[in-house]
């Protein structure tokens, strides 16, 4: 870790400790939300598809407003505060309020759950990730260096969680309550340098207003950038959601490749957690433009190698690359927003421009792409997938802007009319 000085070090062992917790919840509990949904809730496929799609929605609404909380309160922890408490009440919301609700009253069970998951996880990680780039920036960081220990998390937690949660669900809810209060203890003690040198370039002393947010959503960088994320993020997301249905076809025993799946799951998290320590440097070499299209370059291809795959081998191989796509996808994006936009709209551009188009495209795309399935078959659904990701790659050649070569240069004004400051 070469940009980890003794000076900035304890900082760095509380952050990485922060995600690793986070995400170790996350995937010991939640990451089983659609199991336990069948399993102890007793609902239908579509009901859970139902549940799934009210969740979308919620955090689509949810996000954009931690945004605009994270850019307006600059290097406060208030919003993880919240976060990280809502974490804590996962074991009595979900054995005391949300199964009773969904067995009783299914509907109002589905929203209540919608804005307690979005509060704590759909949203929350889209803040508490916003937060750790912009923590790491402060302080001199590569934010691919924590957001690896968050990997390391998931693949720990998922070792064991569905071992713990075939002795009972509430062990798995409990864990994560009582790992999220040791969390908010890690929160307390993390120092925010505000003083850095570097504090002018990351946090502006003019606080955000909305009619920043309104210039931010006219201006042509930002439906440039989300003309990307339609053409590439959502083709590689959506390809990935049913991905585990086509793999097991490769397989005389589909329990064969059930396990071949979860082994290749642990491969692929352990890719990541390797590749969040390279990626930093390599993206700092080439530009985050030029990162964000090779990403739309491999996910082509992936995509139609595989549906023009015939071996299980091969497959297996192609498998992990997600993990790789994932990491040079995350750190591009953070330092393409760092560089593009201005560092008073940064939060509400990742959670807005980034994460809330991701879930746009769950809902606009998933259904569709299911049908095609269903239809045309996985082969020639993923080829024809892959070659959108690759045609708008191409756009996004042209549209997204170019590097700038003067680190002094980044965080450009918004072209916006001067606005009153408000400070809190």
């Amino acid at each position: 870790m070469k940009n980890i000085t003794s000076e900035n070090r304890s900082e760095y062992y509380k952050i990485s400790t922060f995600i690793f917790m986070y995400f170790f919840t996350w995937s010991a509990s939640i990451g089983l939300l659609a199991i336990w949904l069948g399993q102890k809730t007793q609902l239908s496929g579509a009901v859970i598809g139902t549940v799934f799609a009210v969740n979308g929605v919620f955090s689509v609404i949810l996000k954009p407003i931690y945004g605009y909380i994270l850019d307006k309160t600059g290097m406060s922890k208030h919003l993880l505060y919240f976060v990280v408490i809502m974490s804590a009440l996962m074991a009595p919301f979900f054995i005391y309020v949300y199964q009773p609700l969904l067995l009783s009253n299914t509907l109002l069970g589905i929203i209540i759950g919608a804005i307690y998951l979005s509060f704590a996880w759909y949203a929350g990680v889209a803040a508490c990730e916003s937060y750790t780039d912009r923590y790491s920036r402060l302080n001199g960081m590569e934010f691919g260096q924590i957001r690896m220990w968050g990997s390391l998390g998931w693949a720990v937690a998922s070792s064991f969680s569905g071992i713990l949660f075939n002795l009972s669900p509430s062990y798995n809810f409990i864990l994560g309550s009582v790992i999220s209060v040791l969390m908010l203890f890690v929160l307390l003690s993390l120092k925010v340098n505000s003083g850095a040198v570097n504090a002018s370039e990351v946090i502006s002393k003019e606080k955000i207003v909305l009619a920043d947010v309104y210039a931010l959503i006219k201006g042509r960088k930002f439906w440039a950038f989300c003309l990307y994320i339609a053409g590439v993020a959502w083709m590689m997301f959506i390809a990935e959601q049913q991905f585990s249905r086509y793999f097991v076809t490769f397989f005389d025993d589909v329990h064969q490749g059930n396990a071949v799946f979860g082994y290749l799951g642990t491969v692929q998290s352990g890719m990541e957690f390797l590749m969040y320590m390279i990626i930093p440097a390599f993206v700092n070499y080439i530009g985050a433009k030029k990162g964000l299209l090779i990403v739309g370059l491999v996910v082509g291809a992936r995509l139609i190698i595989s549906g023009f795959c015939d071996s299980h081998l091969l497959i297996s191989i192609l498998k992990p690359l997600y993990g790789l796509e994932i990491c040079l996808l995350l750190v591009s994006v953070f330092k393409y927003i760092a560089e593009h936009f201005d560092k008073r709209v940064n939060a509400t551009m990742y959670l807005l421009g980034y994460q809330a188009m991701l879930y746009v495209g769950n809902v606009v795309i998933s259904a569709p792409a299911g049908q095609l399935y269903d239809k045309i078959g996985f082969e020639n659904t993923y080829i024809i997938m892959g070659c959108i990701a690759l045609i708008f790659t191409a756009i996004s050649s042209i549209t997204l802007s170019a590097c700038r070569t003067s680190r002094t240069q980044t965080n450009t004004p918004l072209n916006t009319p001067k606005v009153e400051k408000i400070n809190l």
